[in-house]
């Protein structure tokens, strides 16, 4: 997912089998020792940080220790892997614990990698050259485009921000 994302992550990382993660941190991991860092290719300054989560529910708690540990460092994003839920609360509070944008996935979310499947179209950012050469094509406004969530398995996937448009390309169309 970083990878598609655009940050610099090493072939070897991707191309890692379970026996050679198994063979670095052994059977049962301890997850405060896997942490992924990496810097965007196109924009070096914007860091973003992995962290995995116990089995536990997330609670505030836990977010206010991760926050104490991790705010005074100069990220960008941080992704939050779970194996269990997040309490609705931690959620609300989230945004004002990190002063960057943090997002969570549960560990089955990223166990298939849903941008590669055959019925999924093509999804690619416009450029701001791009975006004012559509919306002059067809007279409108940016509030005329059809909206996508950030709740969409998409937008979430690659991190698409709120006013991000996109090209989405079913099969060779561009629509």
């Amino acid at each position: 997912m970083l990878w598609d994302r655009g940050y610099a992550i090493s072939r070897s990382d991707i191309d890692q089998t379970l026996a050679d993660f198994r063979s670095s941190f052994g059977e049962n991991p301890e997850l405060a020792k896997i942490k992924i860092e990496a810097v965007l290719l196109r924009d070096p300054s914007k860091r973003i940080l992995v962290v995995f989560c116990g089995a536990a529910p997330v609670k505030l708690t836990t977010a206010r220790d991760l926050s104490t540990q991790y705010s005074k460092e100069n990220w960008s994003r941080m992704i939050l892997v779970l194996q269990s839920n997040m309490t609705s609360q931690t959620r609300e509070k989230m945004k004002l614990l990190f002063p960057f944008k943090v997002e969570s996935f549960h560990v089955s979310e990223l166990l298939i990698n849903i941008t590669k499947h055959a019925l999924m179209p093509n999804h690619e950012p416009l450029s701001e050259e791009e975006k004012q050469k559509l919306l002059k094509k067809y007279s409108i406004e940016e509030t005329q485009l059809p909206r996508m969530l950030e709740s969409d398995a998409v937008a979430k996937y690659y991190g698409y921000e709120k006013g991000t448009i996109l090209k989405i390309t079913y099969g060779g169309d561009a629509t």
